[in-house]
């Protein structure tokens, strides 16, 4: 990595903590760290059927409360982290389920998820599907979970707040870098506690809406895709300038 961030014209961080641990490591490359935070456009495509998609990956009654997980299946993402608290408060409450959908980033590792989720009601993992269709998927879920390992900035948890799709994530810094715990999400740091938070937000519709409002403004505020396009055109345009 430092001899790639050596060779580099420019290098680019989400945040300023990126910039800050980057430079620990090579001080020397500091003036060459621009921050840019993700920006974002949500297009869902609204001709989806998404009843029918669920239905079609295993989910023969629609349940009320989706919470949506959005992930590549690989280890770092822990996709099964919440599964035996999503069944046994489904076991209680069949309105609710936890949907998880994504690519096939690690064969093993997702056949290991595959076999975990073969006996366990109220999760379901579904089949990978355009960006269109997973934000409409999205817009029609009651929640986005993350319960990631380790994140640098979260497409899929972005993507909700614009959405205005409440978000409950774990408590790890590439989270807690985008989200203020109720104000623009909510953070948990175990299974217990996740559930708690979750039954929060399906029983206090100001909360919810005061979080959805806050993380719509915030997105608008700091996460941008046209001064995104603006920042890199312009290090691009330097780079062309110096023949480089």
């Amino acid at each position: 990595m430092g001899t790639v961030l050596e060779e580099a014209r420019f290098a680019v961080a989400f945040t300023c903590k990126m910039k800050d641990a980057a430079a620990k490591y090579w001080p020397q490359a500091i003036s060459k760290i621009h921050i840019q935070p993700q920006g974002i456009l949500t297009t869902p495509n609204v001709s989806f059927d998404i009843d029918t998609f669920l239905q079609n990956s295993g989910m023969m009654h629609i349940a009320a409360h989706i919470f949506l997980l959005i992930c590549g299946l690989r280890r770092v993402k822990d996709p099964l982290y919440l599964v035996e608290a999503f069944a046994e408060w489904h076991e209680r409450d069949p309105s609710i389920c936890l949907v998880i959908i994504g690519p096939t980033v690690d064969p093993v590792f997702t056949s290991e998820v595959r076999s975990k989720l073969h006996n366990i009601d109220g999760v379901y993992l579904v089949e990978e599907i355009p960006l269109a269709d997973v934000q409409a998927l999205i817009k029609r879920s009651f929640a986005v979970v993350n319960s990631s390992l380790s994140e640098g900035m979260s497409a899929a948890i972005l993507e909700a707040m614009d959405l205005e799709v409440p978000v409950l994530a774990r408590d790890i810094p590439g989270n807690a870098a985008i989200m203020n715990h109720e104000d623009t999400g909510l953070i948990f740091s175990n299974p217990t506690e996740f559930v708690k938070l979750a039954k929060r937000l399906m029983s206090e519709p100001d909360l919810k809406r005061k979080i959805t409002n806050n993380a719509k403004n915030y997105i608008r505020s700091h996460h941008s895709w046209e001064l995104e396009r603006e920042t890199y055109q312009n290090l691009v345009q330097i780079c062309l300038t110096d023949g480089l």
